[in-house]
């Protein structure tokens, strides 16, 4: 099993920019593929965006495309959401997760990842 922790939420207004980490555990990040997932309230969990293992292989959501950028640091065992341009549409809790593959498939549906981290709060005021 893999470990992962979200950090970096927090309170921004429109138009700024936040970057949420998410720190894995153990040896075997680089196995991973890993994902970035929200939830708003009364909303379902959608996806946000996709690295493979070795970070050749990114996926975004439309809504976030050409504002968020996902990377990864495997000597770190960290991946990274950069979110520039905040709405208050983007309001809602981040969730890092992961899946054991070194498939350059992207992975959009939250059951296809494993592990979760427990979320990090972002809010964008108006």
């Amino acid at each position: 099993q893999v470990h992962v922790v979200e950090s970096g939420g927090g309170l921004v207004q429109a138009g700024g920019s936040l970057r949420l980490s998410c720190a894995a555990s153990g040896r075997t990040f680089s196995n991973y593929a890993m994902g970035w997932f929200r939830q708003a309230p009364g909303k379902e969990r959608e996806f946000v965006a996709h690295i493979s293992w070795s970070g050749g292989s990114t996926h975004y959501a439309d809504s976030v495309k050409g504002r968020f950028t996902i990377s990864r640091d495997n000597a770190k065992n960290t991946v990274y959401l950069q979110m520039n341009s905040l709405n208050p549409e983007d309001t809602a809790v981040y969730y890092c997760a992961a899946t054991l593959t070194r498939s350059e498939v992207p992975r959009v549906g939250p059951r296809e990842y494993n592990y979760w981290g427990q979320g990090t709060q972002v809010t964008v005021s108006s």
